[in-house]
């Protein structure tokens, strides 16, 4: 509030003088006496000992309105005689000079925007403005012209649309509600007038509910190297908006919540040599802000930092974009008001930074208007485990460093919120074990509360010891392969034949040959139940090996390779073609396995420069690797009576090797004859196996 002297000395409750001067000039000149003096009595006795007339207050006082009247009048004129020395409170003064540098508001703006904040912070002038009432927005101009002397033609500039208080938001006339002058003179924000009021501070603190500067970022531009290619056209264009005071440059970027988009904005700010300020979400209080007070707080920002070397992020657009209701009808912010949205991204004078959490949400038609549309992933596997190192080296050993990173869905947000949690508790939890526990378990719940998986206890994308290609009964030589696509490090595979005969497991043995991370998408973590959302997730899988340089290994390709000739439904056709140009666009090593090799679009596998046959072992390689896991386990070597119980299983894959070793985990293998019993249990139960056996 405004300090006020509001002790009697003698009949006179002391205001500002300035304050004090507007008050009689709305008794006086404007005619609020009428309503002010009622009959033979005060319709406000606190107004009366306000402006010198508490010596009527008193019980023994004789009311005469005339005499009344008069006295006013006198005060009025002695008031004006003492206009010249008439001030304001030095606060109010000082932080209104501040604001008009900063908006560029000229003296009759001052002005206004001074009686403005006034009449919102002292009771005294509110209520004695109550007594003029206002039937449309016109009256108020001629009555700020007699309040503050000013002339009316210079008050409707000022408060006209195309005025630097409504395009900064200082000041707006409010054209429905309440008659009173009060209501009629909108302000910034709500708390914006005790602010203005309170001591002096800088111009950005009184913004406060409205845009808040923001501080430098943790990331480097480095950790962003995974959209180096949209970051190479981002940084100069924006270097260029800066220096040339370019107008309406806007840039969309989107991504999953905790992929870094506010720590980016930080960063390119930094880079550039940028103030960045932030609209703000919510009040002093906390409350949130609606869609529409955002984007006037956006529009004022844009004229408080106008002649600054700034950037703004707008964070949360969905406030804008996405707050209506469509099972009533009812649009969004922006599409409510499409020509003002549409104005402010062509007009505004600094370049903003729009984030959301999804494209989803925009009107395609207002996605047009932005310079540039980046998308903002979660980062490949090596930014993963970069992003580990850096915040949880001293909580994780190398080998958990790497399983985490397997996370495809783990972004930096998540991994910086729970190393600060764990690395607070460390001493109660006791030693290291329990803090990489501790972490594992609050990044797995905060992955599985987000719709993912939960980390893995064991990397399922790494090779047993005793793997070699030579235990793999392949039509082609598998190694030679290999060579060929280390030299070119491009090729499109395909590896047909039955469950469990070597077909991931080579290609993660590949990736290994080709010193490549490993990228594995299953059709469980491409396949979406809302129509468009595969075709995306496949493009995007296609995005991210590319980006780190990763083999793709896309295990059960036939769900997405299906012979379009028997589709039933659009969307069908539509994931086969999206499939193949990801495919043909790919420059790197892409593997596609399937145990369905015949379902498959005939146009697709022309796509693919290899189709290797995996087929159920040999008996010389069920034999050899009968022998190799007999060796691992520590058993005596099989005897010759085993190899040909190990001959008669045409049906073995190495698969049914991994299955016994699980199995010895808990159910312990003795004997060679052991192991080759649980061989001989998997191999019953398939599909063929039975009939086969049966022959011999």
């Amino acid at each position: 509030m405004i300090p006020t002297d509001s002790q009697d000395s003698g009949n006179t409750a002391r205001t500002f003088p300035m304050i004090h001067l507007w008050m009689l000039r709305i008794l006086v000149p404007l005619r609020g006496d009428r309503e002010f003096i009622d009959g033979d009595q005060f319709n406000s006795d606190a107004v009366a000992k306000a402006v010198g007339l508490g010596n009527w207050l008193g019980p023994d006082s004789e009311f005469d309105s005339r005499a009344v009247k008069s006295e006013l009048r006198q005060l009025h004129k002695n008031a004006e005689q003492q206009s010249g020395l008439a001030q304001l409170p030095a606060a109010l003064s000082d932080n209104v000079g501040q604001l008009a540098k900063l908006a560029g508001l000229n003296a009759t703006d001052s002005r206004i925007l001074e009686f403005a904040v006034s009449i919102h912070n002292e009771r005294l002038l509110d209520d004695t403005a109550d007594f003029l009432q206002f039937r449309s927005s016109n009256g108020i101009f001629p009555a700020l012209s007699a309040i503050l002397t000013l002339p009316e033609t210079e008050i409707r500039a000022s408060l006209s649309p195309q005025g630097a208080l409504a395009r900064s938001g200082l000041v707006s006339i409010r054209g429905w509600g309440s008659a009173s002058l009060r209501h009629k003179l909108a302000l910034l924000s709500d708390d914006f007038a005790g602010l203005v009021a309170s001591t002096t501070t800088d111009p950005v603190s009184l913004l406060r509910g409205i845009v808040a500067p923001v501080g430098p970022g943790q990331l480097r531009l480095t950790d962003y190297s995974h959209i180096r290619a949209s970051l190479d056209i981002l940084l100069p264009y924006l270097r260029h908006a800066i220096s040339s005071k370019r107008g309406g440059v806007n840039i969309f970027l989107h991504g999953a919540p905790g992929t870094g988009k506010s720590q980016l904005a930080r960063t390119l700010a930094g880079e550039l040599g940028c103030d960045l300020f932030e609209i703000a979400n919510e009040d002093a209080d906390g409350d949130p802000i609606d869609g529409e007070r955002r984007l006037r707080a956006f529009r004022a920002a844009q004229s408080f930092f106008a002649r600054k070397q700034a950037l703004m992020v707008f964070d949360e657009v969905e406030d804008v974009f996405n707050d209506g209701d469509d099972d009533f009808g009812s649009k969004s912010t922006a599409q409510a008001r499409k020509a003002w949205i549409n104005r402010i991204l062509e007009e505004n004078s600094v370049p903003t930074l729009w984030l959301s959490n999804s494209i989803h949400c925009v009107d395609p038609a207002f996605i047009r208007r932005f310079d540039m549309v980046l998308e903002l992933p979660v980062p490949p596997k090596k930014q993963r485990e970069r992003i580990l190192r850096d915040n949880c080296a001293d909580l994780l050993s190398s080998s958990d460093i790497s399983r985490f990173a397997e996370a495809e869905a783990l972004a930096p947000a998540v991994v910086a919120k729970a190393s600060s949690v764990v690395r607070s508790i460390r001493e109660e939890l006791g030693g290291p074990d329990r803090s990489a526990a501790a972490l594992e378990r609050l990044i797995s719940n905060t992955l599985e509360a987000q719709g993912h998986r939960r980390l893995t206890l064991h990397d399922p994308n790494r090779l047993p010891e005793i793997y070699d290609p030579c235990f793999i009964h392949a039509d082609l030589d598998l190694a030679a392969v290999a060579s060929g696509l280390v030299a070119a490090r491009s090729g499109r595979l395909c590896l047909y034949g039955p469950p469990g005969t070597g077909k991931s497991a080579y290609g993660r043995w590949l990736a290994e040959q080709l010193n490549a991370p490993l990228l594995v998408k299953r059709a469980s973590d491409l396949m979406s139940m809302w129509l468009g959302s595969s075709e995306k997730n496949i493009a995007q899988a296609f995005r991210e090996a590319q980006a780190d340089g990763a083999v793709l290994l896309l295990d059960e390709v036939d769900s997405f390779l299906q012979d379009r000739r028997g589709a039933q439904r659009g969307w069908e056709v539509s994931l086969v073609n999206e499939m193949l140009t990801q495919m043909e666009a790919f420059p790197g090593v892409f593997i596609a396995s399937t145990n369905l090799m015949e379902n498959l679009d005939q146009a697709a596998l022309r796509r693919f420069d290899l189709k290797v046959k995996f087929g159920f072992l040999r008996a010389d390689q069920a034999w050899k690797l009968l022998c190799r896991h007999c060796s691992e386990l520590g058993l005596a070597q099989p005897q010759t009576d085993l190899e040909a119980r190990i001959r008669r299983l045409r049906h073995l894959t190495p698969g049914d090797f991994a299955v016994a070793l699980r199995q010895h985990r808990f159910r312990r293998i003795e004997s060679a004859a052991a192991l080759v019993a649980v061989l001989e249990a998997e191999c019953a139960v398939k599909e063929g196996a039975r009939q086969a056996m049966g022959f011999l």
